[in-house]
């Protein structure tokens, strides 16, 4: 396979995605598919798990950036390469062009996560932090190649990228053959696509659907318009699949061949990204969450055996603390509440005694004496609890009013 880049909008095939597997074979890891038995009890039928976290640099965009740099004419890999990413495509970028020997650029925001940077970096690609956004980040990166001639990857709008992330789909009918269902995320398409283009082509009675978050949700407004539509200032944790607009090559191949795109919320996203990691022990990112989000929000909907695509495992520490404690709050298992009590020696140690009685875990204490809010005795105290479920929340609650406090949140 080799294409020049002006070759941007030619149809990808499954000879394409083919083409793709052997080029990557030694290169791209094939990844475990692992059974869910507590998502298969939940949807009534098998559920396993394509483990794309566990691909080398974490998720799946080393299989397209590898392919896309390969095929690159001579003079083109001479000039180097250039990206934009917050994370996964730069990693991807960057691993791919050192083990093709192609100098590589990779443009990143100003506030993408440090261990994100260091890894790109470690990859072998220069970096360069720039703009408060992908977009910002995106025309800078695009600027560059202007400027010097260095080809610009694009994260999922190009043939040879969705070729790469459909050998995806070619693993997944070698390891579960006998699949009803695929379940993947959705940013620009590149993923979507590939999937599809190499799965409908030999199944072509395989069901695929897509899934992006309620609050970065481009797809299902483009198909209804029939064609790519932005939507302005997205919002999600995921940032994996945080797209304002679809590509246009991965718009075609979904709006054909993909059969339904689902949407879930930052809730859902928590509470499979919890899921993952206490019920399967995998670590995944919100973005490669979102298929098990899927099930999770209406388990009923899924024909089986059922596969779902756990696209990536970058989680940024900090904000998997954040997530862990969101998807434990939406589950009934974590709760706040702020009270006042009487500000007297003992008078903490007989709140933590009721709490004890309710075998509520306290997380975290915060207590406040002095605030023009409070009287002259008084003391405010916030608490961080950890709860088993939302019954155990109501019981906490009203122990806390039968023992005199006044909950305020």
């Amino acid at each position: 396979m080799s294409y020049s880049t002006a070759d941007s909008l030619r149809p990808v095939t499954l000879d394409d995605v083919r083409g793709a597997q052997k080029m990557l074979s030694g290169v791209a890891r094939v990844t475990a598919m692992e059974s869910s038995r507590h998502l298969s009890q939940l949807v009534g039928a098998p559920v396993h798990l394509k483990c794309e976290n566990l691909q080398r640099t974490g998720s799946f965009k080393l299989r397209g950036a590898y392919v896309r740099i390969a095929g690159l004419l001579p003079e083109e890999r001479a000039a180097g390469v250039v990206a934009a990413s917050a994370g996964n495509h730069a990693q991807g970028v960057a691993l791919a062009s050192s083990l093709l020997g192609v100098r590589s650029t990779v443009f990143m925001p100003k506030g993408a996560p440090l261990p994100k940077v260091s890894a790109t970096r470690d990859y072998g690609a220069e970096v360069r932090l720039h703009g408060q956004v992908v977009d910002e980040t995106l025309a800078a990166a695009q600027e560059y190649a202007a400027e010097t001639g260095a080809v610009f990857i694009h994260p999922f709008d190009h043939p040879d990228i969705i070729a790469g992330q459909g050998t995806v789909g070619l693993e997944i009918l070698e390891q579960c053959p006998e699949a009803r269902t695929i379940v993947v995320g959705i940013g620009g398409g590149g993923l979507a696509a590939g999937i599809a283009v190499s799965v409908k082509a030999l199944r072509p009675d395989l069901k695929i659907v897509g899934v992006q978050a309620a609050g970065a949700a481009a797809y299902p407004p483009s198909l209804a318009a029939g064609r790519p539509v932005t939507v302005e200032n997205p919002a999600t944790m995921a940032d994996g699949i945080k797209v304002g607009r679809p590509g246009d090559v991965p718009f075609g191949i979904v709006g054909d061949l993909v059969d339904e795109v689902r949407t879930v919320s930052e809730d859902e996203l928590s509470a499979a990204l919890l899921l993952c990691l206490e019920r399967a022990k995998l670590v995944v990112e919100p973005a490669g969450a979102s298929p098990v989000a899927a099930l999770l929000s209406a388990p009923g909907a899924f024909e089986g055996p059922v596969v779902a695509v756990l696209s990536g495992g970058n989680v940024d520490p900090v904000l998997m603390q954040r997530v862990l404690r969101h998807g434990m709050a939406a589950q009934g298992r974590y709760l706040a509440v702020r009270l006042r009590l009487t500000d007297r020696p003992g008078a903490l140690a007989t709140l933590l005694g009721v709490l004890s009685v309710v075998d509520a875990n306290v997380l975290d204490v915060s207590h406040v004496r002095t605030d023009p809010r409070l009287g002259l005795t008084e003391a405010e105290v916030e608490l961080h609890l950890e709860t088993k479920g939302p019954a155990h929340c109501v019981e906490v609650g009203q122990a806390l009013r039968e023992a005199g406090y006044t909950v305020m949140g």
